[in-house]
């Protein structure tokens, strides 16, 4: 009976305790394994995760950089949206130079002389004129100003001109020499082609010279045909004009082959009065020193 008393008299103290220390602020203690208690006031593990030395650690956001660190640079080598370096685009490519020579070359100083670019020639040669004209067009066209017939110009002039005529690719001369007419082929022959605008000096069929010459004009037009010549004059001076002949070799009534001063310096924008105009001086001269008098004259298309 007093055993019993006893145990009861434990409980009700152990009760008692119990609500003096929740009111005096006690905190729950961990229990260890092995039901023991830790001590008051011991710090977490130091292996546990989050642990620091003045009690539990704050949870920290995924990912999250300390306050004040700046943010790496990207890696523009490593990144898969990195866009390989544009290739610089190719030049146009050339197709005419300073020096060069030919059919081109004359056909691109005829286009220039279309669009009054160019005013000598055309010669078909790529000469200090040629250039200069190229360049005034590209500037004007906001081309780069080369002096060189590019791609990109050629393209351009092609669609401001026509395609050159005969007379326009030869506008200053120097076509080749047409085919000789048959009536040609023999005996001694100035050779007369309207079609190439050509003097050819012949004998026995071999070419020994051949020179630009000029016509008459529709109104006053060369006369075609077979001729001979009839006399030469050197210092000749017309009649009816009163202007200067030299070199005059007559072969159709007042018709003649002689040098013109006038041709030599305005070339095909002129005409003659019916004669057989020449505008190089030596190569004039030098024929009339090998033409006779009774010679033949061929003047055909």
């Amino acid at each position: 009976m007093r055993t019993a008393v006893i145990r009861n008299s434990i409980r009700a103290s152990l009760s008692v305790a119990g609500v003096l220390a929740l009111v005096g602020g006690c905190t729950a203690q961990a229990v260890q394994s092995g039901g023991h208690a830790k001590p008051s006031g011991t710090t977490a593990d130091a292996s546990s995760p989050g642990a620091s030395s003045s009690g539990a650690a704050s949870p920290k956001p995924s990912g999250t950089k300390p306050a004040g660190t700046k943010p790496a640079a990207p890696d523009a080598g490593a990144s898969d949206d990195a866009k390989p370096a544009a290739s610089p685009t190719p030049a146009p490519r050339t197709l005419y130079k300073p020096g060069d020579r030919g059919k081109g070359v004359r056909e691109l100083q005829a286009r220039l002389r279309q669009v009054a670019w160019l005013f000598e020639g055309p010669t078909g040669t790529y000469g200090p004129a040629t250039t200069q004209a190229v360049k005034g067009f590209q500037g004007k066209r906001g081309l780069p100003k080369t002096g060189t017939t590019d791609a990109v110009t050629w393209d351009r002039l092609l669609k401001m001109t026509h395609e050159p005529t005969r007379d326009e690719l030869y506008a200053a001369g120097g076509q080749p020499a047409a085919k000789p007419d048959p009536r040609c082929m023999t005996g001694r022959v100035m050779c007369i082609s309207k079609t190439s605008r050509t003097l050819t000096w012949m004998i026995d069929g071999k070419r020994l010279m051949t020179t630009d010459v000029r016509f008459g004009s529709q109104y006053t037009p060369t006369r075609e045909g077979v001729f001979h010549v009839d006399f030469k004059s050197r210092h000749h001076v017309s009649t009816i004009y009163h202007t200067p002949m030299p070199y005059a070799m007559f072969f159709s009534g007042g018709q003649a082959v002689h040098y013109s001063s006038d041709f030599a310096a305005r070339g095909y924008a002129g005409a003659s009065h019916g004669c057989v105009n020449v505008r190089d001086e030596a190569k004039i001269a030098s024929l009339f020193n090998q033409v006779r008098t009774g010679d033949k004259v061929v003047v055909y298309w």
